[in-house]
């Protein structure tokens, strides 16, 4: 899918291109490539002048080339972005590549966006930049607006998972977890441990590409000052996914605390029982031995007398423990 998007009256419009013939009705600051095909790869270069790298949204690229720029002025980004499904929390990655100066479109530069699936954070400007006229004036604009909304957006899922883990501790804290319950929390938690890491992986990402940009000189001061701030919020993401990290080992750490509490009641339950028929069994033992006369067979009451002696035995023992609390 290729989308472009154009300034007018302050405002983002996008238009969606089916062919070649319509790029040349518009002047954009913004082309964006969604898993684009062979045919909207060769209209972007044979109209752009463009040639898309075929590594540009490759996983296994060395961090260390993620971030350059070309002899002729194009500044290449690739960065991750955040989509913080509930089912499978991932990352897409993304390729930028700046023109800073296309002379041949008389524009003050076009950003191209390569990526395999659609980004909340796209949306997230999308809809901003159509109702929020002058919040974009130019192509590198859109990239830090882009990476604002991406700090944003994990400052979003952030307060999702302190919610997700306010639930889950009070289910902890009440006191009666069970087995089961213990599994659910167990993993509602691990699943919210996955999404604080890749939070943290998202942003510290974010702060490598704001911070190459600002490095680039390519920015004007007002850019430059906004690129701060986005720093300063990624700063402050930092001490909440911390956080996060403590709450997370300490409900992890109860948890598994009380399925060992509810393993102990059960083994109680064996080591009560165990000792309780004990004198049972002892006195079954010295009755069950060789003798030349069986001592219960010496007497008319033989029989109920032993089993009455035996179930005695072990009702003593179980008193004692109810005595100490230990039964319960």
């Amino acid at each position: 899918m290729l989308n472009i998007f154009t300034l007018a009256n302050g405002r983002l419009f996008q238009e969606e291109i089916e062919s070649l013939e319509e790029l040349s009705r518009f002047q954009p600051i913004w082309v964006d490539l969604e898993s684009p095909t062979v045919e909207e790869k060769r209209w972007v270069k044979q109209y752009y002048g463009l040639s898309i790298p075929e590594d540009a949204m490759d996983e296994d690229i060395e961090e260390s080339a993620r971030f350059y720029e070309e002899d002729n002025g194009e500044l290449h980004i690739r960065s991750d972005f955040l989509v913080a499904d509930e089912d499978e929390p991932r990352t897409v990655r993304v390729a930028f590549i700046l023109n800073q100066h296309n002379t041949e479109l008389k524009s003050r530069g076009v950003l191209f966006s390569i990526h395999d699936e659609d980004v909340p954070v796209f949306r997230l400007l999308r809809m901003r930049a159509r109702r929020a006229p002058g919040l974009i004036e130019d192509a590198k604009e859109v990239l830090l607006k882009l990476f604002d909304a991406d700090a944003e957006y994990s400052a979003d899922t952030l307060e999702g998972i302190y919610d997700q883990l306010e639930k889950a501790g009070r289910q902890v804290l009440s006191g009666d977890v069970t087995d089961a319950l213990a599994g659910e929390v167990l993993g509602a938690i691990a699943r919210q441990e996955d999404l604080n890491g890749r939070i943290r992986r998202n942003v510290m990402d974010t702060r490598r590409a704001v911070s190459f940009m600002m490095r680039s000189k390519m920015l004007n001061g007002e850019q430059f000052e906004e690129a701060r701030q986005i720093l300063r919020d990624i700063d402050s993401l930092d001490s909440h996914t911390a956080f996060l990290f403590d709450k997370i080992n300490f409900l992890m750490d109860a948890t598994v605390g009380f399925i060992n509490i509810n393993q102990n009641k059960i083994i109680k339950i064996f080591s009560v029982a165990s000792v309780a028929l004990l004198p049972p069994t002892l006195i079954a033992s010295l009755y069950g031995m060789n003798f030349q006369y069986m001592p219960e067979l010496s007497q008319k009451w033989g029989y109920p007398y032993a089993l009455a002696l035996m179930v005695a035995s072990a009702l003593v023992p179980m008193w004692y423990f109810r005595k100490r609390g230990w039964l319960k």
